[in-house]
């Protein structure tokens, strides 16, 4: 976060809202003399929680005072300051105290920036963020913990491995509990399945559910999400390795935890990923479109309630990218297409890291003689080569 950048905005917003830079301090808490260095670019740099108050004071996001408002153009985006983040190469020498307490509040708005699909917003806040976090020493561990898992799946959802590695190993590390750690081993079987690795999926997802498992009679809905959570995985690594008989017995068991916590629900240990009926469902149509069965993905899509889907936006996105799939199996061509236009108009960010949003618009552009206009701009957003 460059001075100038931010010197910028945080004058441009104040001015906007009609605040004098003494209104603003009443107003934040921030000192006078803290505004007056930021704005006139004397301070390189400041605290998040900082930059939360001042943006809570002026009625905008927080990343609205990092980022111009063209910052998102275009599909590419450069992750490297996440990535030194991650290698704590980003340390700055502060006067301003991060508190634990400060930085949750900036972490729980962060979040749902990840469940939209906000990538970028999201790449702007998470240096800082884990620089506030290493900051805290010891006394910040469990929150240190769920910015590195935070700042792991972004890097997965926008394919950086090594780098999502690297925050998964250091956020495990930090774990202050067995089902914040098995959350953090779930996200690492989604990395190991996104890198092709199902072997060690299966292998690391068996093993943990094994450490976890509770007795379903007595269990707290917290130990049957995350328990639910890894036989799901489980199910969709087995059967991706063709191993039916696997694949099924997982999903029975994952099953059973959801009727015992009868609703979708996202456990405290795993803010960002919610288990329950739903999800199970979903995931029996992942796994038929994985099995090659296309017919049976329709029919039981059909059936999942569209409320269901809760925590991330992503779940929705891939669940539709499958009916997506089968649709074009089945020859219906323009539900496909459009089923790719609703996923892009909701989750634009979403859709430009999907290969199977490639393969989907693939298969629909060879059975077409001529493109349309929309197929062609499509074409160009998801970066198809046709």
């Amino acid at each position: 976060m460059s001075a100038p950048n931010l010197a910028e905005r945080l004058q441009a917003v104040r001015k906007r809202r009609g605040f004098t830079q003494k209104d603003l301090a009443a107003h934040s808490g921030v000192s006078l003399s803290l505004i007056r260095k930021l704005e006139q670019g004397e301070r390189e740099d400041t605290r998040l929680e900082t930059l939360r108050r001042l943006a809570k004071a002026l009625g905008v996001s927080t990343s609205d005072l990092i980022v111009r408002p063209d910052a998102a153009e275009g599909t590419a985006h450069d992750w490297t300051p996440v990535r030194d983040a991650l290698l704590q190469r980003s340390i700055v020498q502060s006067d301003e105290t991060p508190t634990a307490h400060g930085l949750l509040g900036v972490v729980e708005t962060a979040e749902p920036l990840f469940t939209d699909n906000r990538y970028r917003e999201l790449g702007t806040l998470l240096p800082t963020l884990l620089r506030d976090a290493d900051a805290l020493g010891s006394a910040g561990r469990r929150v240190r913990s769920r910015i590195l898992h935070l700042a792991a799946l972004l890097m997965i959802s926008t394919r950086q491995f090594d780098a999502a590695e690297i925050a998964l190993r250091r956020a495990q590390d930090e774990a202050p509990g067995r089902l914040e750690r098995a959350a953090i081993v779930n996200s690492r079987c989604w990395l190991l399945m996104r890198c092709g690795d199902l072997a060690g999926t299966l292998s690391l997802a068996v093993g943990e559910a094994d450490e976890i498992e509770p007795r379903l009679s007595r269990a707290t809905p917290e130990e049957l999400a995350a328990w639910g959570g890894l036989m799901l995985r489980v199910s969709t690594a087995a059967s991706r390795n063709n191993e039916p008989g696997e694949a099924e017995d997982a999903l029975r068991l994952a099953q059973a935890a959801a009727v015992a916590l009868r609703s979708e629900w996202a456990p405290p240990s795993d803010p960002l990923r919610t288990f329950g009926p739903v999800a199970v469902a979903t995931r029996r149509v992942e796994n038929y479109m994985v099995e090659d069965r296309p017919d049976k993905v329709l029919v039981l899509s059909g059936r999942i309630p569209k409320a269901g889907f809760r925590a991330r936006a992503s779940s929705r996105n891939r669940h539709r990218l499958d009916v997506a799939k089968a649709s074009t199996q089945l020859k219906r061509y323009t539900d496909a297409f459009e089923i790719l236009q609703e996923i892009r108009a909701v989750s634009p960010e979403w859709i430009v890291n999907q290969r199977m949003a490639r393969d989907v618009l693939g298969k629909i552009v060879t059975k077409r003689r001529t493109l349309t206009s929309e197929m062609r701009d499509m074409a160009d957003f998801i970066r198809l080569e046709c």
